[in-house]
């Protein structure tokens, strides 16, 4: 074999020989059974020999398996400790933590938390990249980042999850439009007027076609925008309602003297999640950013 191997591919060999099964090797990697088998196919072409043999009491190694599942352990720890050496620089108060966090946590209170935290731990570098939902679950998943920040909507089955902060929905509109003059302002209430769809294809509108759904109509947008300053500008501009976060819309509809009416709905309220991987392995700086948000939390 000329190619090195691949750290993922021999922790996913061990996982299938500790547990017998590649469907549940695929669960606790939270990838799909097909990638594991064709990582354990891959892996059994290159050395040229069977490393897996498949019986009533499931997937067991070959006495060549046997052997590479010896040294992939001694590999994967020594690699542990290397990683955890570097990072944690001893005190654990140095390092760089990449951070994936949806669209709506860097507008809203996510810059200023990460700010006082590098207040308090100056040598730790922190950067942020946004991405929508899904995405945030994606790249911590794949180790392309250390920690996410996103909606608790999102499917994070195999990471660990920490309670962030929350935020309300609410329905902006200008002065003198008709439902300015309402107590209150359910969702139905918004679907018989034009609308401004806000980040289509993102969970907010996944919801929003949902909950439309469940009342027995569908949502109709007259434009779509992807960003929450245009939505704002396109309501102030007569072309439609907009729904939008309280806290990440606030200076927006401020600026343009729009309306914010809270969506009087118990799905209005948006909690936000801190992802992770197994803590225990994480680098101490990415420690000490996820207790510090997840205290942050409600």
């Amino acid at each position: 074999m000329d190619r090195p191997f691949d750290p993922v591919t021999l922790a996913l060999f061990v996982a299938v020989c500790e547990t017998r099964s590649i469907a549940a090797a695929a669960a606790q990697a939270a990838v799909v059974p097909s990638a594991v088998s064709k990582r354990m196919a891959a892996l059994e072409l290159d050395l040229g020999t069977p490393l897996l043999v498949r019986g009533r009491r499931g997937a067991e190694p070959t006495a060549a398996g046997q052997t590479l599942l010896r040294q992939a352990r001694e590999l994967l720890g020594t690699m542990a400790r290397m990683r955890a050496e570097l990072s944690d620089f001893a005190s654990g108060t140095q390092g760089h933590v990449r951070v994936a966090a949806s669209v709506s946590a860097l507008a809203e209170w996510l810059p200023e938390d990460l700010a006082a935290f590098m207040a308090r731990h100056p040598a730790v570098r922190v950067s942020a990249d946004e991405s929508v939902g899904n995405e945030v679950v994606s790249r911590v998943r794949e180790g392309a980042a250390d920690l996410g920040v996103a909606w608790d909507a999102v499917d994070s089955h195999g990471l660990h999850t920490l309670a962030y902060r929350a935020d309300h929905l609410a329905v902006v509109v200008p002065p003198g439009h008709p439902l300015a003059t309402l107590p209150r302002v359910r969702f139905a209430d918004t679907l018989d007027h034009e609308s401004v769809c806000v980040s289509p294809g993102g969970l907010v509108y996944t919801l929003l076609q949902r909950q439309a759904a469940l009342l027995g109509r569908s949502l109709t947008h007259r434009m779509q925008v992807s960003a929450l300053d245009a939505g704002a500008r396109l309501a102030a501009a007569g072309l439609g309602l907009a729904i939008l976060p309280v806290e990440a819309a606030a200076p927006q509809v401020a600026a343009l003297r729009l309306l914010m009416l809270p969506l009087d709905e118990p799905w209005a309220e948006r909690r936000f999640t801190v992802l992770s991987r197994e803590p225990a392995t994480l680098p101490a700086a990415v420690r000490l950013l996820r207790l510090h948000l997840g205290a942050l939390g409600p």
